[in-house]
């Protein structure tokens, strides 16, 4: 793992506990049975438990894709994040050759 703070892969980050509440609100949501199950109110003819269930199809599918595409954006930033902390700690010239790699890439001595 890499020295810089606000780098390493156990980081709890704000956008990480978003990603967290989409992901843990349609489970939420379905195991609280006792708000969704009645008749009333009915819509076009369907009781409020399945038109209720079926929006959270839509509801869970729309979080999911938020979810993912926080993910994607969390992990460009820890990648970028990355890049620099060794571009960093590397130095702007670099790092020189080793001296124990041998001169002659057929691994002979060097003429």
């Amino acid at each position: 793992m890499s020295d810089a703070p606000g780098v390493g892969r156990g980081t709890v980050t704000p956008l990480r506990v978003v990603i967290g509440l989409c992901l843990v609100a349609p489970f939420v949501a379905m195991l609280w049975v006792g708000s969704y199950a009645k008749t009333d109110p009915v819509f076009i003819g369907i009781p409020f438990f399945y038109w209720y269930q079926m929006l959270w199809v839509l509801i869970s599918t729309a979080l999911t894709v938020t979810a993912y595409k926080l993910w994607q954006l969390d992990q460009r930033g820890r990648a970028a994040a990355s890049r620099d902390a060794s571009a960093a700690s590397s130095g702007a010239l670099g790092t020189p050759p080793s001296s124990d790699a041998p001169a002659n890439p057929k691994g002979g001595a060097a003429e």
